[in-house]
Parts: C-alpha cells; sequence; structure tokens
C-alpha cells in the first residue's frame, strides 16, 4: 500500500527534505580535485550532527557511509574512502537525513573542474530528464508517466537509461512504495494521488545502461565502464498542479 501523507506529516516531511537538500549543497560546494570521498562524508556527518539530523543511509542495510558518492563509471552507492577527487571527474552525491520520524532524500552530480563536453552534456540532459519526470508527478496520473518522461528526454540525447535501480516512494521508511523507473509507458503503473512522497531519481549512462556491483557487494558501475549522472529530488504530489519540490535546499 502506498502511503499518503496527511498535513502534519507532510510538514514534517518538508523539514526533512528541506534540512537534507542544504546538506547536500553543503557538501557539493566542498567538491574538489585532491578531496577525498572520505572527506566528504565526514563532512556530510558532522554537518548533520551539528543540525541535529541523522544520517538515512548509515547503516541502511548495512551501507558503510553518511552518504553515497560515486565517481565516472560508478552510477550509485559508492562507499566513501580515500579515493582522491581529479580534475575532470564527476561525482554522484546521494545523501538523506532522518529527523521527526521522516526522511529526506536527494542527490546530484558535481562536475570536478573542466569535464569533456560529452560528460557536460550528459549531466545537463540527466538533470533535464528529472525535471521531465518531476512534471509528471500529478495526482490522477500513473508511474508509467514519469519513466517515460524521463527515458524520452535520455533516449533522444542517445543516452542510455539504467533499468536495475529506480526511484521510490519516501516518506517514514528510506524506501517505499511505489518504485519508480526511469523508463516505461504512459498509462501504466500506480495511480498517483495527492499526498504521495516520491523520489525520483533518473541514473542515465554515456554508453550502455547495462550495470553490475563492484565485489564490495555495494557500488554499482556501468559494464562498459563509460562515465554515469544521477539526479534527485524528493517531491510531493498536489491535489492539483504540479508537485511540490521538497528538496529545495
Amino acid at each position: 500500500m502506498i502511503p499518503i501523507l496527511n498535513h502534519q506529516d507532510q510538514d514534517a516531511m518538508r523539514l526533512a527534505c528541506r534540512l537534507s537538500a542544504q546538506v547536500l549543497a553543503e557538501v557539493a560546494d566542498r567538491v574538489a580535485p585532491g578531496v577525498t570521498t572520505g572527506e566528504l562524508d565526514r563532512f556530510a556527518a558532522d554537518r548533520m550532527a551539528s543540525l541535529g539530523v541523522a544520517s538515512a543511509f548509515y547503516q541502511y542495510n548495512g551501507f558503510p557511509g553518511c552518504c553515497c558518492i560515486s565517481i565516472n563509471e560508478e552510477v550509485v552507492h559508492g562507499i566513501p574512502g580515500p579515493r582522491i577527487l581529479n580534475e575532470g571527474d564527476i561525482v554522484s552525491l546521494d545523501l538523506g537525513v532522518r529527523t521527526g520520524g521522516f526522511n529526506g532524500d536527494n542527490a546530484t552530480t558535481v562536475r570536478v573542474g573542466r569535464v569533456t563536453p560529452e560528460v557536460d552534456r550528459l549531466c545537463k540532459v540527466t538533470e533535464e530528464s528529472l525535471w521531465a519526470g518531476i512534471d509528471q508527478a500529478r495526482a490522477g496520473r500513473h508511474v508509467g508517466d514519469i519513466g517515460h518522461a524521463v527515458q524520452k528526454v535520455a533516449e533522444a540525447a542517445g543516452f542510455g537509461v539504467v533499468r536495475d535501480y529506480c526511484g521510490h516512494g519516501v516518506g517514514r521508511h528510506l524506501h517505499e512504495d511505489p518504485q519508480i523507473p526511469n523508463f516505461g509507458h504512459p498509462g501504466r503503473g500506480a495511480l498517483l494521488k495527492a499526498g504521495m512522497c516520491l523520489a525520483i531519481e533518473p541514473m542515465i549512462t554515456l554508453g550502455t545502461y547495462r550495470v553490475r556491483v563492484l565485489s564490495n557487494d555495494w557500488t554499482v558501475v556501468t559494464r562498459d565502464r563509460l562515465p554515469a549522472a544521477h539526479y534527485e529530488k524528493t517531491v510531493l504530489v498536489k491535489a492539483s498542479g504540479a508537485p511540490e519540490i521538497l528538496t529545495q535546499a
């Protein structure tokens, strides 16, 4: 059953999401050549502690970091550690906070210095596909409308759409129904209703959409080892009109 949040719960979600977006923006500001992913993760953990919130990711199903930090061919679930960011990399920062019994979830892809034109275009198109998907998160439409919108933008640009991982409902739990694939057919899938909170997160690749999981059982990489980009926002479906974007710093 897909949760529908009442007005009080929606206010609690707004707070969790706003703080999640704030921390994400501050971590993104610290991305630079020479910085390690572990340093970014420690900053995020310290910042969450100072705000009085908890990481929604730390020890979630055993995940060892506060954030998922994925570089270049790493699509999602990169484990923070000693890896150093280099000029020309792109890095996906994915984090969430938990406060008041609710979870905010969001992600962005950051360019480390100057990147190649094709990688820059990958990031731009992935973000464009996110906004296309968000625009479909309206009462009376379906999950398939979101996925179709994402897929249409990405594939029209010649990029791959990851099939094995998807967006999801979010609220009292980090992952709730419905699952939100980044591909699909209009008018299919779960019916969207006012009060649903959805984490929409396109994962788009420069080459093949096929992925595999590394031996650490977490990090997902593209099979051809070409770069991937990842953006995510949590939104609230409204009774009418466009959704409310909750993860705004």
